[in-house]
């Protein structure tokens, strides 16, 4: 009797402490914000997302980024099982650092890296071919892996890649969070 109850208790312990970890990392919470991190497969209204690995580099497929910063390479793998296709924009994943003493908080952030200028994403072109394109439709069912590619500054090491939710009623969703720091 007392190796039954041990035992249920065990089970019923271990099943706590699974439903409790990662059962909701890349899912919003009641917040509407959902974090993760590398290799974790973010949830959205839209589509999923996993930033497979993200690193530093001084250059990339012959694109050098201006004076004091350094390129932030990271690859992303996108699905689509929402039902319908989904347009995708350059603007779509932001890339947000760590402050320093006396820094514009406001301006810690940026887009990908592409040529171009404007507010039309088909004004812009790739800096590289393994980037995924300025704009494209993510077919219903279709799967996508390429790198988006930022400028950082070269003194930061802790960086957040996110997604917020946009409909076409001109609200807004959930937020997605992949913290990282390199």
């Amino acid at each position: 009797m007392k190796r039954k109850l041990f035992a249920l208790c065990v089970s019923a312990a271990l099943l706590l402490a699974l439903s409790a970890c990662g059962s909701r990392v890349g899912y919003p919470d009641e917040n509407g914000q959902a974090l993760g991190e590398i290799g974790d497969t973010m949830h959205t209204a839209f589509f999923d997302f996993t930033i497979e690995s993200a690193e530093l580099a001084d250059s990339f497929d012959g694109y050098t980024p201006a004076d004091g910063y350094e390129l932030l390479v990271a690859d992303i793998t996108i699905e689509n099982n929402s039902g319908m296709d989904q347009p995708m924009f350059i603007w779509d994943f932001q890339v947000q650092w760590n402050t320093v003493d006396g820094e514009n908080p406001d301006l810690a952030f940026g887009y990908p890296v592409y040529e171009g200028e404007g507010d039309d994403a088909s004004a812009y072109t790739n800096v590289s071919d393994q980037q995924l394109p300025p704009s494209y439709d993510l077919a219903d069912g279709e799967t996508r892996e390429g790198i988006l590619l930022y400028e950082v500054p070269a003194d930061r090491e802790t960086f957040s890649i996110s997604f917020q939710e946009y409909f076409a009623d001109d609200t807004t969703g959930d937020l997605f969070f992949v913290d990282f720091t390199l």
